[in-house]
């Protein structure tokens, strides 16, 4: 399948989870990490049974805190 990972198009396996994801692009700090899916969140604690599809559009942000 094809889905798009932070702007890029990239083939991955049908039934890819989430996690699997994460471990695969090598994302730092996966415990940090905000996932997107389609512009969704997805819970944190679904990563491991959430699955991606051909098409997704996927994302992961990081939120900074900090500032004066």
């Amino acid at each position: 399948m094809t889905i798009t990972v932070a702007g890029v198009k990239k083939e991955y396996a049908d039934g890819t989870t989430v996690a699997q994801l994460i471990e695969a692009e090598k994302v730092e700090t996966p415990e940090y990490v905000t996932v997107t899916i389609n512009d969704d969140f997805v819970e944190s604690g679904t990563f491991e049974t959430t699955t991606v599809k051909d098409g997704d559009s996927v994302e992961f942000l990081y939120f900074m805190g900090g500032g004066q």
